[in-house]
């Protein structure tokens, strides 16, 4: 399948119309932001291991019947994907105090949370993607009540699945954003990535960060850390099959 036309270039990925109706190339690329962007360097080896962890964690919420935009990978940075309309909310899940939940409200990082909590963010580079309601979500004219509801309980359902999949490979899964994009025929699906730079994960023994938190606050090379999760997750996969 060759690629004709680049349709976006973002912060870590570059997205290609095929010659497949409806079907998309998704490139990971070697690049580290953070910050919206204020912080940024291009780190050898990112872009591969960001594509295999999140290809690796669509299949597995695929088999947990958590529907996604997920096709199939085609190489260590390359993934096929359908396409889709893109809602601009970030979906966040926090099941751990931490980052800029703790600032805000005061509450020790580590605290573990009595439920989930879902927040939204507006998805708007030069407002720096404020925290929002649900009637803001409704006045911006970003999603339906209907469609909020079934956002709310697909984040949800991917954060009860990936709970367990991090669990089993001892990483605790403190919080993520996912991203929801609309088919033509207006089914809601998990799309963008899922991997150490959407999620905070952290070693169940140690406390130890394996997510961009070590390149936010400079504590370390991520690329070992990024191995580290790619690893726990191929090393359990085989011990399944």
């Amino acid at each position: 399948m060759e690629s004709e036309v680049l349709l976006y270039e973002g912060k870590a990925k570059k997205l290609f119309k095929t010659n497949e109706e409806d079907v998309l190339r998704v490139v990971y690329l070697d690049q580290a932001t953070a910050l919206n962007g204020q912080k940024k360097d291009a780190v050898v080896g990112k872009g591969a291991l960001n594509n295999q962890i999140t290809a690796h964690l669509f299949q597995r919420l695929a088999d947990k019947n958590v529907p996604s935009h997920f096709l199939q990978l085609v190489s260590k940075h390359e993934q096929l994907i359908r396409a889709v309309a893109m809602i601009p909310l970030e979906v966040v899940v926090r099941n751990t105090a931490a980052g800029s939940f703790s600032k805000r409200l005061g509450i020790e990082e580590g605290t573990k949370l009595p439920k989930p909590i879902v927040e939204f963010y507006y998805k708007e580079d030069r407002l720096d993607d404020p925290f929002i309601n649900d009637d803001h979500v409704f006045y911006l004219g970003l999603a339906s009540e209907e469609e909020l509801d079934q956002i709310k309980t697909l984040a949800l359902q991917v954060n009860a699945a990936l709970l367990e999949i991090f669990a089993n490979i001892n990483i605790r899964l403190i919080d993520f954003k996912i991203e929801i994009g609309k088919t033509k025929k207006g089914e809601l699906l998990l799309a963008d990535e899922i991997s150490p730079d959407t999620c905070r994960l952290w070693d169940m023994g140690t406390n130890e960060h394996l997510d961009k938190d070590v390149y936010r606050r400079d504590l370390g090379d991520i690329v070992p850390v990024y191995e580290e999760v790619l690893n726990r997750l191929e090393k359990e996969n085989s011990a399944c099959i």
